[in-house]
């Protein structure tokens, strides 16, 4: 019941023609050949910018520090504001 039949085939052939006429039909199946070819050729773009985006990210990562090493840093001297410091002594 849903196989297509060659006569199928014929009749659709036939609409076609008569809708689009003969010589436009060679030049919608070449544009559709080509927007084929660039559908495909953007789809694999994507795909190889994604295999790239995991490689960087997973080459970019750095290990973490451990305990002792966090504990070794000597922790850096508070910035305080002149302003801050002037309405202190007041």
């Amino acid at each position: 019941m849903g196989a297509l039949k060659p006569w199928h085939i014929a009749v659709l052939v036939v609409v076609l023609i008569l809708l689009f006429g003969a010589k436009r039909l060679p030049d919608a199946a070449r544009s559709l050949g080509r927007s084929a070819r660039i559908l495909k050729a953007e789809t694999r773009g994507l795909a190889d910018d994604d295999v790239n985006a995991k490689a960087e990210a997973q080459y970019g990562r750095s290990p973490m520090e451990s305990r002792s090493q966090i504990d070794n840093q000597s922790s850096p001297t508070p910035v305080v504001d002149p302003v801050e410091r002037v309405r202190d002594n007041s």
